[in-house]
Order: C-alpha cells, then structure tokens, then sequence
C-alpha cells in the first residue's frame, strides 16, 4: 500500500524449507532485505519475512513513510504541523541546520550520493572502488558509514552485487 508491487526473492536450504511456516495468501507481512536493479528491473532479495498479526505495524509503517516523505522534501512539522521554533532557531542563513543538507543528509552523506547520482546513468551504476577514487578526500570508513545510511534510508540502492550502487532518485 506504499510503493508499487516489488517482486521479492528469498533463497532458501532443503533444511530451512521445512522451518518456514506458510503464510496465508493475502496476509501482511514484513520483508527485510537489500533492493536490488538488474535488466532494468527492481527486486528485493528478502533475507528475512514475517508474518505481520498486529495490525498496528502497519499504521506504524504508514506513519514511517510519510515522515520519510517529509525528510526528502526538507520540511519539518510538529506533531500539529507548525514549524518548530527550535528547528528555525538553530538554522543557516540556507534554512537548514548546521551541517546538514535540505534533504537532512549531512555534507559528507550528499557527496557521496551526488557521486552515485551522477555515475547512475551507467547499467550498473558505480562501483565501491570506483566512488573511492571519485572522493579521495574522504575516508574510506566516512564513505561506507555515509553508504549504510544512504542504503537504510532508500537514498541509493544495490545492483548487481553488494559493491555497485545507484541513486534511487535521479
């Protein structure tokens, strides 16, 4: 119910097959797993699927997209919807925060995924090395510490393996 249907895929041994209980068709469940793009398509390669019972994880889900929403077009609401006299207090004369970027990435997170971006246009987007060299001014551990939070917040995305990235928005 928020986002379009996503064909999800989970490997499995002859041993855990018989572990797993079946889930009844038409049942919410909650799927973790890394997204990936391959021939133009995008997949999730599930690592872990439950089966959802209670029905407020879903309301829970509901409220985590719309404020996932909220970050990515840089607004900040109170629980009223007013803007906080906090948040105003404590920004730039750019209207963000210190150290933040309008999307609430911090400096060194929008480099990395301005590189991504730009490199997105290939098929299989930009490689760990390659975005390395593209920043040879940052750490390597700032570079994959600045990727885990890109990849949890759906900024970018895996494609063929686990090393080449693309931007999930152009």
């Amino acid at each position: 119910m928020t986002g379009p249907p996503l064909k999800v895929m989970q490997w499995v041994n002859t041993e855990d097959c018989a572990l797993m209980t079946s889930i009844p068709t038409g049942a919410y469940v909650k799927v973790i797993g890394s997204l990936l793009y391959y021939s133009g398509q995008r997949s999730l390669l599930a690592k872990d699927i439950r089966h959802i019972k209670d029905l407020n994880e879903i309301t829970s889900h509901m409220l985590e997209v719309v404020q996932a929403q909220m970050q990515l077009s840089g607004k900040v609401f109170d629980v009223n919807m007013n803007t906080p006299a906090a948040s105003l207090s404590g920004r730039l004369r750019g209207g963000h925060p210190e150290g933040m970027l309008p999307n609430g990435l911090s400096t060194t997170q929008g480099q990395v995924l301005q590189v991504i971006r730009r490199f997105s246009v290939h098929e299989h987007g930009i490689s760990l090395c390659d975005l390395k060299s593209q920043l040879d001014s940052l750490m390597t551990m700032d570079i994959r510490t600045s990727l885990a939070v890109l990849l949890n917040e759906g900024h970018v995305f895996c494609t063929i393996d686990e090393h080449h990235f693309k931007s999930a928005v152009q």
